[in-house]
């Protein structure tokens, strides 16, 4: 770790076959967007010596977010691995996405992960988002620390931002979240703002100079005593406080002087076991400089403190039928259990899967089985098929270094598994298994497309599959009512990112057109109608007759079709193309162009004649007769309502409240969660919630949370009723 003073920079970036488990480490950055993350990755690369200066590859190219839309948005946009070696333990660096629409990324990365690092901006501070990805990891024990970043900010304060910290993750023990080392600020500048030019090692109380572009530890100047007494005692309570060995305290507090090699191995322990989180800090490095600025304390911290693959628990595995299977160990001898966390596809490889293997070892060339769990509902389908395994590699900016093999707790970048998408396990063809799915937000942003031309239509079935195998948290709906292609997504950036990625990628240019929801028609009140289809033309002619009523059902009754013809007025072979002709025109709706529902149709009489009558002419004379029912009374429209729970923070329960009654909604009832959140249960029109994805992210500033499901059709308000039967008649 950072306080035993090591300076050693590791192996250079290539590419590196690692032969155990223990010398592996896998971290996944967390952090809001902008706080650093990706300037971090390069930060640590370049101090790795996996790169020749910030940010760039040793033969050219950027090394963090190469991808085009990243490049053009500034921002990242997908999950990105960036292995490096320190001191012989190979690190594979998972840079995530900070914007909300892309925690399908951030859900990947904890998944593929065995610690965590949360970068914390100091000129920013700590939103909303980031505490929930913090209690998420929490709940499972995952291993955590901080860093500090964007300290030469000029509103920069580390003091303040540790508090900060410690209010907002150390929860019931704020001892747990304490720095390891405290910042040396060089001399003012112009601006009155003096540089962070160095880190004072608490355990250590060692110097760590980063002022001249290398780190040089020296010691700490005769004023800088009383600065590290304070902070130092607390760091050393902490680490006692969750110490394995209860002697330490008693010697403590009896006045024993605490030995550093055991402190910081206890350090290690405590934080490997995810109950002390250890506050860093980090700069870039400058022009021509070597390192960074706290990049090698993160370095150890990484390799000393964070846990090795087999320190942590398995996903729970089945077989593909769903029969128990015994818990897995991280044994690059044991059963390959492999999972993918991430899809892409390259314009000359084609697709790429990165893969996380949790059991045994994964080889070019094999044949593995692959088991998808399937969600139909977002336009994956469920498969279990075998593949051969295309080339193993490390990815590092664009570039993909050939690997021999990836064994139990490495990561891989596998080319051409045609059918394997994200989230879908690989495992031995002899032996196959499927791995416990891990939980994936739900996409309640719709967008409506359609194909920009004829060209774009004979691609966009392909694109649009191809697109949602990359994506899991996307969905993919053709309504058949509303007879839309309809991408539901995250948010405004992800439905971007997505249309982006069909026309660059696919080369399918789609427009976005206005969501409709599926309206329905009913009757308000009984009405009667007939039905006369007679034409005569020479030769056979046609003829039907019918006469019905229409009434009102309770919803969700449908379409009720009652014979009381008398006397054979319709002949009975005959009754069946009424039946079909009303159902046929209840399709297509008779007054705004919506389906017809709950109604009762009873045909009561008719005429038919023995030469000229056939099914085609009752089938439209029925028709005609529904038609002039519809015409004789008031037609409802009915609306969707959907039954949604909003979770906020108790602070935001008037504000989700109050909007919701501005949108038609009606509040059914509240209640408190687990995590003691609020839990608002409503009932609204789904044409309200079509954008509430992206205004409730923005009423409870990122942290509220909402689920959907479909309750019942009821009728709409008459004002807005009129209002899209004007639109339907002006061909709106």
């Amino acid at each position: 770790m950072g306080d035993k003073a090591s300076t050693h920079p590791g192996a250079a970036g290539r590419a590196q076959t690692a032969d155990r488990p223990a010398s592996i480490r896998n971290v996944v950055l967390v952090g809001h967007s902008g706080s650093g993350k990706t300037t971090l990755v390069e930060a640590l690369a370049q101090a790795s010596g996996a790169v020749s200066r910030a940010g760039r590859v040793e033969d050219g190219g950027c090394l963090s977010d190469y991808d085009e839309i990243e490049h053009r948005q500034q921002r990242s946009v997908q999950l990105s691995l960036v292995p490096v070696e320190y001191n012989g333990i190979k690190i594979n660096l998972l840079d995530t996405p900070g914007y909300a629409d892309f925690v399908g990324e951030l859900r990947a990365g904890l998944r593929a992960a065995d610690a965590a690092l949360f970068v914390v901006s100091a000129a920013d501070g700590v939103d909303g988002a980031t505490k929930l990805v913090w209690e998420e990891c929490a709940s499972v024990g995952m291993p955590r620390a901080l860093v500090v970043t964007h300290l030469e900010a000029a509103r920069a304060d580390f003091d303040e931002m540790t508090a900060v910290c410690q209010r907002v993750f150390g929860g019931d023990d704020p001892d747990a979240v304490v720095p390891l080392y405290l910042p040396l600020y060089g001399d003012e500048g112009p601006d009155g703002h003096a540089p962070v030019a160095g880190l004072i090692g608490l355990l250590s109380q060692r110097v760590f100079d980063y002022s001249q572009g290398a780190r040089k530890d020296r010691d700490p100047d005769p004023e800088h005593l009383p600065l590290i007494e304070e902070a130092r005692n607390r760091l050393i309570e902490g680490i006692i406080a969750e110490s394995e060995d209860e002697s330490l305290m008693d010697r403590y507090l009896g006045g024993e002087e605490c030995d550093v090699k055991t402190l910081v191995t206890d350090l290690e322990k405590a934080v490997a076991r995810g109950v002390f989180h250890p506050v860093l800090a980090a700069a870039p490095a400058g022009e021509g400089a070597k390192q960074g600025l706290g990049t090698v304390e993160l370095l150890e911290l990484i390799t000393g403190g964070f846990p090795t693959p087999e320190e942590r628990e398995i996903p729970a595995v089945t077989t593909p039928q769903g029969a128990p299977r015994p818990p897995l160990a991280c044994d690059p001898e044991g059963p390959l259990a492999a999972e993918v966390v991430k899809t892409s596809s390259d314009p000359y490889v084609g697709r790429i899967s990165l893969v996380r293997v949790f059991s045994g070892t994964l080889r070019p060339d094999e044949t593995v089985h692959v088991s998808g769990h399937g969600l139909e509902d977002r336009g994956h389908e469920d498969h279990d098929v075998d593949e051969r395994v295309g080339a193993l590699s490390a990815p590092f900016g664009k570039q993909q270094r050939a690997l021999a093999r990836a064994i139990a707790g490495d990561m891989a970048c596998v080319a051409k598994l045609s059918r394997a998408e994200t989230g879908d396990t690989l495992s031995a063809k002899a032996g196959p298994l499927l791995m416990e799915p891990w939980d994936m937000p739900d996409p309640l942003l719709p967008i409506a497309i359609q194909a920009h031309s004829k060209a774009d239509e004979d691609k966009l079935s392909q694109g649009l599959s191809r697109l949602v195998a990359e994506d899991p948290t996307m969905r993919l709906e053709q309504n058949p009512d509303t007879r839309q292609v309809v991408l539901w997504c995250l948010g405004e950036a992800h439905v971007d990112v997505a249309l982006e990625r069909l026309r660059t990628r696919y080369g399918v240019q789609v427009d976005a057109v206005p969501h409709r929801v599926p309206l329905r028609e009913t009757f308000a009140a009984r009405a009667a109608g007939r039905g006369r289809h007679v034409k005569q033309s020479g030769g056979h002619g046609q003829f039907a007759i019918c006469e019905i009523t229409v009434e009102p059902l309770p919803g969700g009754s449908g379409i009720e079709f009652v014979d009381k013809v008398v006397g054979g007025a319709v002949p009975r072979q005959f009754i069946p193309s009424v039946e079909k002709g009303v159902r046929a025109q209840a399709a297509k709706g008779v007054a705004a162009g919506y389906p017809l529902e709950d109604v009762r149709v009873t045909l009561l009489d008719g005429k038919a004649h023995s030469v000229d009558s056939s099914d085609a002419a009752f089938q439209t004379a029925g028709a005609l007769a529904l038609r002039e029912c519809a015409a004789q009374t008031q037609i409802q429209l009915l609306e969707p309502v959907a039954e949604i729970g909003v979770t906020v923070a108790e602070e935001y329960v008037g504000q989700v409240m109050s909007d919701l009654s501005g949108r038609r909604g009606r509040v059914v009832g509240t209640e408190q969660t687990d995590d003691g959140n609020t839990r608002v249960r409503a009932e609204i029109p789904e044409i309200e919630i079509s954008r509430y994805a992206v205004d409730l992210r923005s009423l409870s500033h990122g942290t509220g949370r909402f689920s959907r499901a479909y309750a019942r059709h009821e009728p709409m308000p008459q004002h807005l009723a009129d209002k899209i039967r004007e639109e339907a008649g002006n061909g709106g």
